[in-house]
């Protein structure tokens, strides 16, 4: 993922939904992708059943590689390299980001969900992730309830090079409010609940420019 803490806007970090159709989401994916500038596709199965990870991933990557999107898998770090994918995103923090940086070697993608911890963001960040993301930035009922606050952000945004992404529970208002000091909008169910993830996805954009 490129570094946006040059540009004026943050970038769309497109997440997929946890359980789709393989014979349908490829077309609307393409859609969608075609619709925006997206900085990199997130495969983010629910399910631990290999081969329709494996299948989904297939599918997955070829429309994105398609388009110059780079695609990253949710947790499953053994099967970057085996499904001709960039990168793996790790949920739980700091724990195995070197041992991933040093599987994955240097050109792939890791990156490290730290839910509202500035300290593992941070040790995430020395032991070699390529970006932090911290969640939920809205109120959402899953989880303990708790909130990666707008001053974590705003901090990290001052004070570290280090891309940060914020990503759970996204809407217009926290996105208006949180585009000055992000680089990424982790953005999925979002859009993909909506009647039309495209006209979701263009809202939730123009929410960036304020």
């Amino acid at each position: 993922m490129a570094d946006a803490q040059e540009m004026e806007l943050p970038q769309v970090y497109l997440l997929t939904p946890p359980e789709f159709e393989l014979s349908t989401f490829p077309t609307l994916l393409a859609r969608v992708l075609d619709s925006t500038d997206v900085a990199c596709l997130r495969l983010t199965l629910a399910t631990t059943d290999e081969d329709r990870i494996m299948r989904a991933a297939d599918v997955c990557r070829e429309v994105a590689h398609a388009r110059d999107v780079p695609i990253v898998i949710s947790e499953h770090a053994l099967m970057v390299e085996r499904l001709g994918l960039d990168g793996v995103h790790l949920g739980d923090g700091a724990r195995r980001v070197r041992k991933t940086r040093t599987d994955l070697g240097q050109d792939a993608i890791v990156g490290a969900y730290c839910a509202g911890s500035r300290h593992e963001g941070l040790n995430a960040g020395e032991n070699g992730a390529d970006y932090i993301s911290f969640g939920p930035a809205g109120t959402s009922a899953l989880g303990d309830g708790t909130r990666a606050e707008l001053d974590l952000f705003d901090w990290w945004s001052q004070m570290i090079e280090i891309p940060v992404v914020a990503e759970g529970a996204l809407d217009q208002d926290i996105i208006r409010t949180l585009s000055p000091m992000t680089d990424f909008f982790a953005i999925g169910e979002e859009i993909w609940r909506a009647e039309d993830p495209v006209a979701a996805l263009k809202a939730l954009t123009d929410a960036m420019q304020g």
